[in-house]
């Protein structure tokens, strides 16, 4: 899973600052033309409720962007711990973490792939596990956090290696996420250069051609309807879903591949993605 940033699928689809998106993406793959970030029917804003939705279903009532010691989630009920109670691996990947903490808040460090130029720095918001107690506890030395919090950089060498976790979610900086303007230049392109550079990676190696799945999503947007770009070897190509799709489609799909349970908050009651495939 790839998660940007802060658009409309209505400004990245036929954009000019997206050719990779556009051009090569969307005809290996399928995308969602109805994708919403909303929880009980209501868009939520900003980041990190919708990153938590990503995570476990729902916003947990929370609308703001604090860290993770205003935020400190007691529920054991989300998707990583579900994961680890069935034996299924995981991990995140973040570009600009330090990688040697886990993250309370901003944080810059070198950390790309093939010269990418980085201006902007990892965003606490961008990463809901630190929020839960049983995954980073607001504690900058909790060792099972730090241990599932790596430099984007090491995306690269476990794909190399094929020693990547069943479940990877993935966040570029706050330029490579289309967050921020940074060098004057569009988030737009900034967006679509991480993935041209990045993606092809994944695409390559062999966990992705061993029946491997792609997701890339985009957090909120302003009024929606967000991107939800889906790739896999046994996906459609070139395919267009109208169906009704929330973050919690996601979790309940990832659930549903990697055979955890129970469907977490909204992920019980929303479609899953089996219309791209």
């Amino acid at each position: 899973m790839i998660v940007e940033e802060n658009h409309d699928w209505s400004q990245i689809k036929g954009s000019s600052s997206a050719p990779y998106i556009n051009n090569t993406l969307l005809a290996m793959g399928g995308y969602a033309t109805n994708d919403f970030n909303t929880v009980g029917g209501t868009v939520i804003h900003p980041s990190l409720p919708n990153y938590l939705t990503l995570e476990a279903g729902t916003n947990f009532g929370i609308t703001d962007d604090n860290g993770p010691s205003s935020h400190v989630l007691t529920t054991t009920q989300h998707l990583v711990t579900l994961l680890k109670n069935a034996g299924r691996t995981w991990n995140g990947y973040f570009e600009n973490v330090n990688g040697t903490d886990c993250p309370q808040g901003g944080e810059s460090a070198p950390d790309s792939w093939s010269g990418l130029i980085i201006n902007g720095n990892f965003a606490i918001r961008h990463d809901p596990f630190p929020y839960f107690a049983d995954t980073g506890n607001g504690d900058p030395a909790n060792a099972y956090c730090i241990a599932h919090t790596h430099q984007m950089q090491q995306l690269q060498i476990d794909l190399a290696a094929n020693t990547v976790a069943q479940y990877n979610f993935i966040v570029p900086n706050t330029c490579d996420d289309g967050h921020d303007t940074c060098a004057g230049a569009d988030p737009i392109q900034y967006t679509d250069k991480w993935l041209s550079t990045h993606v092809p990676v994944i695409l390559n190696s062999a966990a992705y051609k061993n029946n491997g799945l792609v997701i890339i999503t985009w957090d909120e947007g302003t009024s929606g309807p967000i991107g939800l770009i889906v790739l896999s070897p046994l996906a459609k190509t070139n395919y267009v879903s109208t169906v009704a799709y929330t973050h919690s489609s996601i979790v309940r799909s990832v659930e549903e591949i990697l055979s955890v349970s129970p469907l977490l908050n909204e992920a019980a009651n929303k479609n899953d993605l089996a219309d791209f495939f």
